[in-house]
């Protein structure tokens, strides 16, 4: 034990060496800068390099505990009071001096912009009156352009060339109408960006002499400036398919991922070495894999494409000493949600509506707790996530537009399905497009509900409002069509929104403004899928259609400029657009592939012929039989692979 501590201690050593040598650079950074400033002031006066004003020097770090992580933000608001973003201007100090910007911000007004370098474009009345004085001199050339049947041939190539200049200007002007109606359409629900909440140098000084040291970790993970400088640290190797699933150890030393390969790879992530690699047992596409809390990182709750739940036991060998059913669902089962103080009971979501509640010590780990359903039509479910301060509290997301949220102690499905409370945007209640939620997390305290909607957007609830409420912020700019695709929460108290897109792209917004901080390119395939958030350290995993999984740490020299994120985002627009205009075809389409199966699954079983071999496994498959028939899934006993 005492070697495996310390393997477990020098692999995180390694960890926070890499991750935190950036501080260097950043203390070098805003040395340099503030030195330039000195030297810049003609009456020898320095000035500050904090940005907005209301955020000051070392004393700012006399935060508490609760200061961490931010008062709770008035998210309280409907979408129908939105606000549309300002240009911010530096406040001026008493002496009359402006403060200037602040290192970790990504520009002077601390927004960020769409163009390629990452600044601001020109607004007003200037720009104004630079397309009227364009438009004049156009139409004055076409005033002085010589007839067709002039005898001058010279009149016919200067003719030439000024339509083909009248062209090009022609697409100039389409191209900032372009750009002018997607800063529209993104900057409708921004607000402003508020003043970074860390800095290096007061930072670090106040650790070097014992103040705040608790906290330092804590403030840096959540620290704007080092989400704004995430880059590619390295890929983990392993399986040979997409990588559906990663997970962290709670005590972030460990990482677990699982693949379409149907195997399960526990990775000593910070020396980027596989520890274990074993066989789910499973038939089809593992989706997800989860370590239980506190059990010593020795047993993994994993759920896959065939239906079923298994639990791996986990030796302190390196080994798997086996795996076991412990549920079955009639369809696939994408989620998996762990409560967090427990050890043997977690629950499972399916495409058959069911959730089960599982607890590891009984002789019957599954126990039906819910069927989700929407009047009388049962509503497939892709996502499920336990209240992490209310533990008893869960919600589920699927194939509609509800957030529904239950409440393990009082489900009566006899009243409004078992229901606690619903939530969806207004837009979507009565909208004809189908969406589904296809990932749906908690923040860090259970106040707000997060949820991504396929040919959608992200939005953000606060669980405590009342059922029905609308949302209180919209995340735009990513894709979510191709594949059922995660979302997260980033950063100790749920700063940052961070999702993966159909482009390839990872996407961070700043959660409170809805304005993107971070975009980078995560996965060659095309489709970013899952994001984990290292627990403890500023950092996450990543993967995707790519078979490797892939490291990023905050090491970047300096903060991004979002470059490509303009053409990207019109793509990912464009595309969604098209596919909503070809939503009416595609659903005839699958209601057409709806009555087929449903015909052929009414057909009377064939006749098993004389000496052929008897199916040794249960068919879990069809949604459309029902528990009585096959038993169902409350009765599947636990077996070992």
């Amino acid at each position: 034990m005492k070697n495996s501590n310390f393997l477990e201690l020098t692999s995180l050593q390694v960890a926070m060496t890499r991750v935190f040598g950036v501080f260097d650079r950043l203390t070098l950074v805003e040395t340099r800068s503030t030195q330039t400033d000195m030297m810049a002031e003609p009456d020898g006066k320095s000035t500050l390099v904090n940005g907005p004003s209301g955020e000051g020097g070392a004393g700012d770090d006399k935060h508490k505990d609760e200061d961490a992580c931010g008062s709770k933000e008035d998210t309280g608001e409907a979408s129908g009071d939105k606000n549309v973003s300002e240009k911010s201007e530096p406040k001026a100090s008493q002496d009359g001096e402006v403060d200037d910007e602040d290192t970790d911000s990504m520009d002077g007004s601390g927004l960020y912009s769409l163009t390629e370098d990452g600044e601001r474009e020109s607004e007003g009345d200037g720009q104004d009156g630079a397309k009227e004085k364009e438009s004049g001199r156009r139409a004055g050339r076409k005033r002085n352009r010589p007839c067709a049947g002039g005898n001058n041939t010279t009149h016919s190539s200067s003719s030439d060339e000024e339509e083909q200049k009248d062209e090009e200007d022609d697409n100039d002007d389409d191209e900032d109408n372009d750009n002018e109606a997607m800063e529209a359409w993104l900057g409708a629900e921004l607000r402003d960006l508020r003043g970074p909440a860390w800095r290096a140098i007061p930072s670090l000084r106040s650790r070097e002499i014992g103040r705040d040291a608790p906290q330092f970790v804590r403030r840096v993970c959540g620290a704007r400036g080092l989400v704004q400088r995430l880059e590619l640290q390295g890929r983990l190797e392993k399986h040979s398919g997409c990588v559906n699933t990663l997970h962290f150890n709670p005590s972030g030393t460990r990482l677990a991922s699982g693949s379409d390969d149907l195997r399960v790879v526990i990775w000593d992530w910070a020396v980027r070495r596989a520890e274990l690699e074993f066989d789910s047992g499973h038939k089809s596409n593992v989706f997800q894999a989860k370590f239980l809390p506190h059990s010593g990182d020795s047993t993994l709750a994993m759920c896959a494409r065939d239906g079923q739940i298994r639990v791996a036991e986990l030796s302190a060998t390196q080994r798997c000493k086996n795996t076991k059913r412990v549920a079955q669902h009639k369809g696939a089962a994408h989620k998996l949600a762990l409560e967090p103080d427990s050890p043997c009971s977690f629950l499972s979501a399916g495409e058959d509506a069911v959730v089960f509640g599982i607890d590891l010590r009984l002789d019957r780990p599954a126990n039906k707790l819910v069927v989700v359903k929407e009047g009388d039509k049962k509503v497939g479910l892709y996502t499920i996530f336990v209240n992490p301060a209310k533990t008893h509290h869960f919600a589920v997301g699927g194939r509609d537009q509800y957030v529904r949220i239950y409440d393990q102690r009082k489900i009566n499905e006899n009243d409004n399905n078992g229901v606690l409370k619903k939530f969806c945007p207004s837009h979507l209640v009565s909208s004809e497009s189908k969406t589904n939620i296809t990932c749906l997390v908690y923040s860090h305290d259970g106040s707000e509900l997060l949820a991504s909607y396929n040919d959608e957007d992200i939005y953000l609830f606060d669980s405590n409002h009342s059922d029905g409420a609308d949302y209180c912020r919209r995340y735009k700019g990513h894709r979510n069509n191709a594949t059922v695709k995660g979302v997260n929460f980033y950063g100790p108290c749920s700063e940052f929104v961070v999702s993966g897109s159909d482009c390839g792209h990872i996407y961070l917004w700043d959660k409170h403004s809805a304005r993107i901080v971070q975009f980078m390119e995560g996965d060659i395939g095309g489709v970013v899928n899952c994001l984990e958030p290292h627990p403890h350290l500023p950092g996450m995993a990543t993967s995707g259609l790519d078979h490797d999984i892939k490291l990023w740490a905050p090491t970047a020299e300096t903060p991004t400029v979002l470059k490509g994120l303009k053409e990207v985002m019109k793509k990912n627009k464009r595309e969604r657009d098209e596919d909503s205009v070809r939503h009416s075809d595609q659903y005839d389409t699958q209601l057409l592939w709806f009555l087929m199966r449903h015909m052929r699954n009414r057909r009377p079983p064939r006749t098993r012929r004389e000496g052929a071999d008897a199916d040794t496994d249960e068919s879990w498959s069809s949604p459309n039989t029902s528990d009585e028939e096959e038993g169902g899934p409350d009765h599947v006993q636990c077996m070992s692979s």
